[in-house]
């Protein structure tokens, strides 16, 4: 086992759902100490948040993949007794982590400025919807409205019959939760240095706003100019996306037509080479299977893949030598398979058995060890 970089960091993470509990686990993938903050009464939503209708020893999946190797404290935020203990073990922390909406932290008494002057170093991360001061930042930053709102279901689309179709990942929340990591880790190398805590804000709408910066100035800035299709002939067009074969699909890199055309011309006629569309290209594919056309593309230099399943992918050799699955396990000896950390210090895949944990699991062993003396 090599040394973790966070190892000997204290983190209180107060966060539900995906987006901050993401962020705890990869802190904890990294080596800090996370510790949940929970309710008393049903803990972490998640915990209740079937997205698969799979529930494993009282808890949702889910639940167990975001939350594995963390510790949990359950308390009632609104007893001062209780709060008094949390503003201890805030005394000791190195980074909080909270995804209230705006507002509500500040009203139970742990809001940025008050925890400051509870511990002037902690490292302060916050996750909020739609940002802390704009008109809609009471409403609920949930990752489905988030797609809707900022329009990134348009960009996942069935053309058959021109409907929007959310993504199947909850990618707003999860990429939510990776920046704020960036700006954690970036505030801890700056306390190293000034020995200064800070206060880490990112929100939903901005993170999701990130992740489509590919797209930007083609669908986003009105009234800049553009000379798409001008003079556009049928061979210079661009092809990319999923193409069906005569079994599944086969993922296109974007070339053009006259790339792909040039590729496949031992499969046409030397007399109509000069006349194939993109619909001639489409009808020869459904004669093959998508081995088949992957195998001669990649010859012709032709970057492509085919589509798979879920059991076709967990086949694959290459998946295999990743070496990315993991067994967790609960206290209990409830077991899991679940992915691992995608970083690697050299060379060593940050793996940890330690499963997700029970509502107050640790209560016991943390007040014993951080509130029992004075």
């Amino acid at each position: 086992m090599i040394p973790r970089p966070l190892e000997g960091l204290l983190v209180l993470d107060f966060s539900q759902f995906l987006s901050g509990p993401y962020a705890g686990l990869r802190l904890a993938d990294l080596g800090a100490r996370v510790i949940k903050i929970e309710r008393l009464d049903g803990g972490d939503i998640c915990r209740r948040l079937y997205i698969s209708n799979m529930e494993l020893d009282g808890d949702s999946t889910l639940f167990h993949s975001i939350n594995r190797n963390k510790e949990s404290y359950a308390v009632d935020l609104k007893s001062e007794s209780d709060r008094q203990k949390v503003r201890k073990l805030l005394s000791h922390a190195d980074i909080m982590i909270q995804n209230f909406r705006p507002g509500v932290i500040e009203k139970l008494g742990f809001g940025y400025e008050e925890v400051k002057e509870i511990n002037p170093f902690l490292i302060y991360g916050s996750i909020s919807g739609y940002g802390w001061d704009t008109p809609l930042r009471g409403r609920p930053g949930q990752d489905l409205l988030m797609q809707a709102f900022t329009g990134l279901s348009w960009l996942h689309r069935d053309d058959a019959i021109r409907r929007p179709i959310p993504f199947g990942l909850a990618i707003a929340d999860m990429m939510t939760g990776a920046h704020l990591v960036q700006g954690i880790l970036a505030a801890l190398v700056r306390r190293s240095v000034q020995g200064a805590g800070a206060l880490v804000e990112v929100n939903m709408l901005e993170s999701t706003l990130d992740v489509m910066q590919e797209i930007w100035d083609e669908k986003w800035m009105p009234g800049r100019c553009s000379n798409e299709g001008a003079g556009e002939s049928e061979s210079s067009r661009w092809l990319k996306g999923l193409y069906p074969t005569a079994t599944e699909y086969i993922a296109l890199e974007e070339m053009s037509l006259y790339e792909l055309v040039e590729a496949l011309a031992a499969h046409f006629p030397s007399a109509t080479i000069n006349e194939v569309t993109a619909d001639s290209i489409q009808q020869l594919l459904l004669t093959k299977p998508a081995d088949y056309w992957c195998i001669q593309l990649r010859k012709a230099g032709i970057a492509c893949e085919e589509l798979l399943n879920w059991e076709q992918l967990l086949g694959q050799e290459a998946f295999l030598e990743l070496n990315i699955t993991q067994n967790i396990y609960r206290s209990n000896g409830t077991r899991l398979t679940a992915l691992s950390c995608p970083i690697r210090l050299n060379s060593y895949r940050l793996q940890s058995s330690r499963g997700a944990p029970h509502i107050g699991e640790h209560n016991g062993e943390i007040e014993f060890e951080w509130l029992s003396h004075s």
